[in-house]
């Protein structure tokens, strides 16, 4: 299922990560079983590659529950 996440470069997961993102509705709605499947496994693949990349990512506040109980 397309090149192994860690031989990606950053330009190339991030632009993968972009389009997965991006069809997802598309999948969900209207692939079949296999095409869904496909999609959540190479989905993940691709997060947890960039996970792995920025264990230190920048967390935005506002995406906590303490952030969202503070609105």
């Amino acid at each position: 299922m397309g090149i192994d996440p860690k031989d990606l470069s950053e330009e190339d997961l991030l632009r993968e990560l972009r389009h997965m993102h991006e069809t997802r509705t598309e999948t969900l709605m209207h692939g079949s079983d296999d095409a869904l499947a496909n999609h959540t496994v190479r989905t993940g693949e691709l997060e947890q590659e960039y996970l792995r990349r920025h264990p230190e990512r920048d967390v935005d506040p506002e995406r906590l529950r303490e952030g969202a109980r503070q609105r």
